[in-house]
């Protein structure tokens, strides 16, 4: 963008690089909101049991009819993205994110708060989507890698707040407020969605930018001509995520029964010190400890990234991923250690295997069909994340302990490992294409 015609434009011009970072801080607020509402079902798990007067079993259904809308609405939002183009999708997208948030907000049971996720569901999901077309249109090359990890980066922070926010606005202010900031921070990414609205219409001018394609959308035609390694990584996601996000959905009242760790730091003051002081208690309260996993996504998976990128070694990486999760279940289930040392270790594999594992899908599709392969393999590993949320409510209210969803968590990593194996010798027989580094070509 050093064009002659641009040079004497100001710091702000669209063809300037602050105009660009600027935009891309704007398109990561765009999930801020949806990451913090997504988890704050399960950081008010405890208090959200009282007040509905239901099970464990209910509040995990709720992420079950999330991850249904979701893989129902997979199908629609990339055709709908280059229908009507990114900036009126990903609005669309924004205000049903809103108005899901709010109902949930207003639920005054959780069968209407089921409603409220489906709703939510259906904006969430394909409004990450249209925020990779985003990305593509703004960013390329090197850039294009980092732009992906910065707003990665601000949508974990969302989750991390939640996770030790809303327990502590539920105690002072009821629960009803703690649902209500979510369904604002909801608001405040619409509100960031309309300015990058205005700026990308404003650049598209200046610019002549080609507007970008959705970027997963499934073409049924070339599901057939993948290729074992594609599968093999499609059932390490689903099973590795299955084995993740279910089990944060009630981490919070595991570690708050089993090991009596509190809702929030117990600390005086006003509300900004005591949102301070659980941050900084992170490990010594339930909520925080759920979100360890989160942090070390946030703050280590750039890094992850790059070396994977230098060294290679994806499918070793993923084993390694893999096994670490094994122990970190066990332990949990059958141990009084803390549970910060297994989540510090589960947070390594939360690092480790998704910094190898999506990268490796371009290197093993070809390129015209890289759109079909992520949104295959996001819808299929919605269909986990749909049905170990319920599994893990219905053992924990069946059981009346958590040991049996532990182990059930264990063996989903066996079953990564399994497939990480297999991809790893799949890969080997096709040329080794996913253990190359930069300096293997």
């Amino acid at each position: 963008m050093t064009d002659p015609q641009f040079a004497a434009a100001g710091p702000f011009h669209p063809s300037r690089g602050t105009y660009r970072f600027v935009v891309l801080a704007i398109a990561g607020l765009l999930t801020f909101g949806s990451y913090f509402a997504y988890d704050s079902v399960g950081a008010l798990v405890d208090t959200l049991l009282k007040a509905w007067h239901t099970d464990r079993q209910a509040i995990g259904g709720l992420y079950t009819l999330y991850s249904v809308a979701a893989i129902v609405v997979v199908f629609l939002g990339g055709m709908l993205i280059d229908r009507i183009g990114t900036r009126w999708a990903s609005l669309i997208f924004s205000v049903l994110i809103v108005i899901g948030a709010c109902i949930v907000a207003v639920a005054p049971n959780v069968m209407v708060a089921g409603l409220g996720r489906l709703v939510f569901g259906a904006g969430s999901e394909s409004l990450v989507v249209a925020q990779s077309a985003i990305l593509a249109r703004w960013f390329k090359g090197k850039e294009l890698a980092f732009s992906f990890g910065f707003t990665l980066a601000i949508a974990r922070l969302g989750t991390l707040f939640s996770f030790n926010t809303e327990e502590l606005i539920a105690s002072r202010l009821g629960w009803h407020t703690a649902l209500w900031a979510a369904a604002g921070l909801c608001v405040l990414s619409l509100l960031a969605n309309l300015v990058y609205y205005a700026m990308d219409r404003h650049g598209e001018k200046v610019l002549g930018l080609a507007e970008a394609g959705s970027g997963d959308k499934i073409v049924f035609a070339d599901i057939r001509k993948f290729s074992p390694s594609y599968w093999y990584v499609v059932l390490l996601c689903v099973t590795f995520y299955s084995a993740i996000f279910p089990f944060t959905a009630l981490s919070t009242d595991f570690f708050h029964e089993k090991w009596g760790l509190p809702l929030t730091a117990g600390a005086g003051g006003n509300f900004f010190s005591a949102v301070f002081a659980n941050l900084f208690h992170m490990f010594s309260t339930a909520p925080g400890t759920s979100s360890i996993i989160i942090f070390a996504s946030m703050c280590l998976a750039p890094f992850a990234g790059s070396m994977v990128d230098r060294v290679g070694k994806r499918t070793s990486l993923m084993m390694l991923g893999a096994v670490l999760m094994i122990p970190c279940y066990l332990i949990m289930a059958f141990t009084n250690v803390p549970p910060m040392f297994p989540m510090l270790l589960l947070g390594a594999s939360f690092v480790l295997v998704p910094a190898a594992m999506w990268p490796a899908v371009p290197l093993i599709v070809e390129e015209n069909r890289v759109g079909t392969a992520f949104g295959l393999m996001t819808m299929i590993q919605n269909i986990g994340l749909g049905l170990f949320p319920f599994l893990n409510g219905k053992l924990r209210d069946v059981t009346h302990n958590y040991e049996s969803s532990m182990v059930m968590f264990a063996l989903l990593g066996v079953a990564g490992l399994a497939f990480a194996i297999l991809l790893k010798r799949a890969d080997s027989r096709a040329g080794g294409v996913l253990d190359r580094g930069h300096a293997g070509g």
